[in-house]
């Protein structure tokens, strides 16, 4: 989106974002089988880990934007939510109580540690399997007012790349397993493909629906146009105004991540798709949540109970020209990337292998995730989906090279 507000919106939040590596306490951590015979095991050479596949661009640190919303319960009897304007409750169609849709433009960073190197399953009926994975930690700032970033989120984890077996007959896999604060395990897993193109998006609805029937319930806090409603924050008008919350996107998240990619050159696309709930021939992983979440032992009349997560990884090359300005052989300067597509915006450390003495254009290539997310919470008689978008970019520069002219 050239120009948007949302980059000058969120500006103000991308020079303060956490860089930290993720869970550093692995830095000199790497997984072994324990053998039987310790010296006849340190005399033999290291057998290479098993693949990471497409985990493999999953390093380092990568940082951005997105959105994030979200049906909270609320019992208004005892704990309602204090709202600048009290919703009319006879108004028409109704303002329930029951729930506060809560927005959040958020600024993300997500870290990764380096691989685990090979995690030995042993097995009973089909004997030992080896996996390899990568530690991850992606903590999230809501930046509706970017003066005043408020965490929203932090979650430590682990990707795992699972090769094909044959007790279960399943294909290689990938698994993201990981822990909420809130009290929610989940543990997803899926497949992946890979398209020489940009990604392709299909529409996402955060409209709730009855368990009993499966209908969906529209709230008058999905119309944007609508200040006096159980939502935070009530006031959408001057995020209207700006683009980063409208109708539309309120209806399908999905399209800030589309309006992005369509600004961009994307020239290949990693798909990762994973759920805790997974197609056939896949089968296993799940949700757990506390005590709380569940409400009762058997989660009949839950506060907030996270069934399921389903999410899609789209990991990206990005390429596109920068301006290298002059310098010396062997010297390094840092270019900021295009800011076409809008915040975030990549750069590069470029080092240049010949004398140049005026501004010279470089094509280069970066890696870009975007995803969505949803989680079902149920509480009340219905299924609320809590859908999350970003876009994410490394937040360090990229080195790349300046080649020398070609000798004439």
């Amino acid at each position: 989106m050239p120009g948007s507000s949302i980059g000058r919106m969120w500006s103000a939040v991308t020079e303060t974002a956490g860089t930290e590596q993720a869970l550093e306490q692995t830095r000199n951590f790497r997984w072994g089988a324990v053998p039987a015979d310790r010296r006849a095991f340190r005399a033999r050479a290291l057998t290479a880990d098993p693949p990471l596949g497409r985990l493999a661009k999953f390093t380092g640190v990568f940082h951005g934007f997105g959105m994030n919303t979200i049906f909270r319960p609320q019992d208004f009897a005892v704990t309602p939510t204090e709202l600048p304007v009290q919703p009319d409750p006879n108004a028409t169609p109704p303002n329930i109580d029951d729930n506060i849709l809560e927005i959040n433009l958020t600024e993300e960073t997500l870290s990764f540690s380096k691989p685990l190197g090979s995690v030995p399953n042993r097995g009973m009926v089909q004997g030992d399997m080896f996996l390899n994975g990568v530690p991850y930690l992606q903590t999230i700032n809501d930046v509706n007012d970017p003066a005043d970033p408020i965490g929203i989120h932090l979650e430590p984890g682990v990707w795992l790349s699972v090769p094909d077996t044959t007790v279960p007959a399943e294909p290689a896999s990938f698994v993201r397993m990981a822990s909420i604060p809130h009290g929610t395990t989940i543990e997803a897993q899926g497949t992946s493909i890979t398209v020489p193109s940009g990604p392709l998006f299909q529409p996402v609805d955060i409209t709730p629906t009855l368990l009993s029937n499966g209908q969906k319930i529209r709230f008058t806090s999905q119309d944007v146009t609508n200040p006096g409603t159980f939502r935070l924050p009530q006031d959408l008008s001057p995020f209207v105004t700006a683009g980063t919350i409208t109708q539309d996107i309120l209806d399908n998240p999905n399209l800030l991540l589309e309006q992005r990619a369509k600004a961009q050159n994307i020239v290949s696309t990693d798909v990762i798709m994973i759920d805790t709930d997974p197609a056939a021939p896949l089968f296993g992983g799940g949700t757990d949540n506390i005590a709380f979440l569940l409400g009762d032992a058997n989660a009949t009349s839950p506060n907030a109970n996270a069934t399921r997560m389903s999410a899609i990884f789209w990991i990206e090359t990005v390429s596109e020209q920068v301006t290298v300005p002059a310098c010396k052989a062997g010297h390094s300067v840092v270019v900021r990337g295009s800011d076409a597509a809008g915040d975030p915006v990549a750069s590069f450390f470029v080092t240049s292998e010949s004398t140049t003495t005026t501004d010279t254009l470089l094509e280069v290539t970066y890696t870009q995730i975007q995803y969505v997310q949803t989680v079902l919470l149920i509480f009340n008689g219905l299924a609320w989906p809590h859908v999350s978008v970003a876009t994410l970019v490394p937040n360090d520069p990229v080195p790349v090279t300046l080649p020398a002219p070609p000798a004439p």
